[in-house]
């Protein structure tokens, strides 16, 4: 089976990097509707902070997924691993993503 890359890697145009250091990374991410960042590895824990309100659907290397009605201000905890995001709105999806490294 394929390596899945990282996030940075999969989706260079919805993922920006904003911080790395020793004990976190930080990422930008931004989705137009209709834009997916394909399949990509989370290699640790993180926190999401949503920046703006947002539908989206994160879909699983197993092939199952769920959709998220995100509100601006909301933090979601995400454990470490692979999925494909996908912003299924009508709005632009902005979210702060810090990745919290061992």
């Amino acid at each position: 089976m394929a390596t899945i890359p990282d996030a940075l890697a999969a989706a260079p145009g919805a993922y920006m990097l904003l911080l790395e250091n020793e004990k976190v990374r930080a990422l930008d991410l931004r989705l137009k509707p209709g834009q997916k960042a394909p399949m990509h590895d989370h290699p640790s824990a993180h926190l999401v902070y949503i920046l703006s309100s947002a539908r989206v659907k994160l879909t699983f290397p197993d092939g199952k997924g769920t959709t998220l009605d995100l509100a601006a201000g909301q933090t979601v905890w995400m454990e470490a691993g692979a999925h494909e995001t996908e912003n299924v709105g009508t709005t632009d999806a902005h979210n702060l993503v810090v990745e919290i490294k061992k």
